[in-house]
């Protein structure tokens, strides 16, 4: 099925269009940062609030407040998305159109306000890893490729009509981190080849496709503890999958080793679960199948080291 929004547009130009932008990390900051010097105009920004953070518990604002500031735009911190106080707020300001990139759930009076509604960019080809950790999870579960999505919002979560969508490449070499920043990126010129679609008044809706697909649920401490029965390419794909943060994580010599780094061998296993360390610089663990080299670490108490320095650690103590 597919639906014009011709209707909604017309010759409206970038500086017509009201734009209220919702976001809160990093991954946020590179869309909102396009759609202004791509000469829209974007009324006010909705982001989480300030909170205390590191040793001294002193507040801190998020990426995107931090953005906006620079940019000069208007910021609104609600506590609760669903408070009077905050919806006559967001109604003053007449948007025409909302962006919502890694926020929170917003509720049907929110998302429902414009008049041209509010679309998302969500970093997965929809329908595939609907949900809250999808960079995560394409990894974890060995893709070779994942994309951004951007859709309008509806009840179901994840589920609303297709605006664009855009594949990126999952190299080997490719953690989370790094295709965090290869998404964010991409989809910062998704979004507004989004907006361009829209105003232009020849957006073509593409209704998602209904079927079996993989999901991306919430990254929880259980994800994180690795099963060393799983052979040892599902092992690596879910430390690759969750490095650098939250990080898998395993017991050793009775404490937490955080594991960021690793690599595939074809050498045998003999008992899943054997952590081994051999010679000056290399500590092996034993997966279902083969063996699994570890190249990057972090022990309980200690900072993140290449596997070398953390042996070299070992002797000392």
């Amino acid at each position: 099925m597919t639906l014009n929004t011709s209707n909604f547009a017309g010759q409206m130009t970038k500086k017509d269009l009201r734009i209220v932008f919702f976001g809160t990390p990093d991954f946020a900051v590179a869309s909102l940062k396009a759609i202004v010097e791509a000469g829209y105009q974007v009324v006010a920004v909705v982001t989480a609030p300030d909170k205390a953070a590191g040793r001294g518990y002193q507040l801190q604002s998020s990426a995107v407040k931090k953005a906006a500031l620079e940019l000069g735009l208007d910021v609104l911190q609600p506590e609760k998305l669903k408070s009077p106080e905050f919806i006559e707020t967001l109604k003053s300001y007449q948007a025409d159109l909302q962006i919502v990139i890694a926020f929170r759930m917003l509720p049907e009076i929110v998302w429902n306000m414009p008049a041209m509604g509010t679309f998302n960019l969500h970093a997965s080809l929809l329908p595939a890893y609907r949900g809250a950790a999808p960079i995560n999870h394409a990894i974890i579960n060995g893709e070779t490729e994942t994309g951004n999505t951007t859709f309008f919002l509806k009840h179901e979560i994840d589920t609303g009509a297709i605006i664009l969508q855009d594949k990126v490449s999952i190299r080997p070499e490719d953690n989370a981190g790094t295709l965090h920043d290869k998404l964010m990126l991409n989809g910062a010129e998704l979004v507004v080849k989004s907006l361009d679609a829209i105003i232009s008044g020849n957006c073509q809706l593409s209704e998602q496709q209904h079927g079996e697909f993989p999901t991306a649920p919430k990254i929880f401490t259980e994800t994180c503890q690795i099963n060393w029965h799983q052979t040892a390419i599902q092992v690596h794909n879910l430390i690759r999958g969750l490095s650098p943060y939250p990080a898998a994580f395993t017991e050793f010599m009775g404490k937490k080793l955080k594991i960021y780094g690793s690599s595939t061998t074809n050498e045998a296993a003999s008992q899943p679960g054997l952590i081994e360390v051999l010679g000056k610089d290399r500590l092996i663990a034993h997966c279902g199948d083969f063996i699994l080299n570890i190249t990057d670490v972090q022990y309980e108490g200690k900072k993140r080291m290449p596997v070398r320095d953390f042996l070299n650690g070992l002797k000392t103590t």
